[in-house]
């Protein structure tokens, strides 16, 4: 015999449907909160790193310092291997041209490698463009050495140091490091514009007279530098800073006078001609230079 439902029985359903119903609907409403606070959370916090970003330059310092560490410096390593490895091979009749080669090739897709795990922020095209210049040097060097590793040891030091300057792999190598080389220190340019709003570009491009180069900011003479030295495939082991210094050298002794040199580009030919710059030459001559002048905290502009 079914025994029936009670009123209390009825009741205490009721109740515990209820209770249920209030429980679920407490939960899904503590989930909406705490999903809004969250939402609301992270949108400050991202419209915080947006405010951050927008107060940032396309060249900030922070930038020319962080691509200064993470892609100039490690293919600097290079390019100081580079020079002293062929001065090597010149001094040493004796020295292993073969495996001198393998190493810098070595040493060349490394810092490929090395490259290719780095980046810089889209709104900086022209570190960018460095960026990509330096691994495109890089990747030609490596590739361009592997080819006389081989047979290095049976070419006179000589005339290997003339292959390897006129190979035409490694002179397409060459030129996009000047390129590279180039647009860093137009980056530093661009710096230097949001510290100064005085300051006015020139065009690299065209000659500049003496008198008009003396008017210019240290950042503005090194990026004309740069641009030379890319127009004159100028692949050496010093930087623009220390060609500028060399040019200003030769203008305050008064020897660009005497030797009637009108233009910045005649004073390099000169300098390049009589092998006058060293790599320490921007550094000897700071203090006496370049006291007053505004530069970016890169350390190629305080160490040697």
């Amino acid at each position: 015999m079914e025994k029936r439902l009670t009123r209390t029985d009825y009741l205490f359903a009721v109740t515990f449907i209820f209770m249920l119903v209030v429980a679920m609907g407490a939960f899904f409403f503590g989930l909406k909160m705490g999903q809004d606070r969250s939402s609301l959370k992270y949108e400050d916090l991202l419209n915080k790193q947006n405010e951050a970003a927008k107060s940032f330059t396309a060249y900030h310092q922070q930038y020319l310092v962080s691509f200064y560490h993470t892609i100039y410096q490690p293919y600097r390593e290079f390019h100081k291997k580079w020079f002293e490895k062929t001065d090597e091979l010149l001094a040493n009749r004796t020295a292993d041209a073969s495996l001198i080669l393998k190493d810098l090739s070595k040493l060349a897709q490394e810092s490929y490698d090395s490259l290719g795990s780095k980046s810089m922020p889209d709104s900086s095209p022209l570190l960018q463009e460095a960026h990509k210049d330096y691994m495109k040097s890089l990747k030609l060097f490596g590739e361009g050495l592997k080819s006389y590793s081989a047979k290095a040891n049976g070419i006179p030091a000589a005339e290997l140091i003339a292959q390897l300057q006129a190979d035409p792999y490694l002179g397409e190598a060459k030129a996009f490091a000047l390129k590279a080389e180039k647009s860093y220190y137009e980056s530093i340019d661009k710096w230097y514009v949001t510290i100064n709003p005085q300051f006015k570009s020139i065009d690299v491009t065209k000659p500049l007279s003496l008198n008009d180069w003396k008017s210019q900011s240290l950042n503005m003479k090194n990026e004309y530098v740069a641009q030379l030295m890319l127009s004159n495939k100028l692949f050496k082991p010093f930087t623009p800073q220390d060609l500028t210094s060399r040019i200003d050298e030769m203008i305050q002794s008064g020897q660009a006078q005497k030797m009637n040199l009108n233009d910045v580009g005649q004073v390099v030919d000169v300098l390049m001609a009589t092998d006058a710059v060293r790599k320490s030459d921007f550094i000897h001559n700071k203090d006496k230079y370049y006291g007053k002048e505004t530069l970016p905290q890169l350390p190629f502009f305080t160490a040697n």
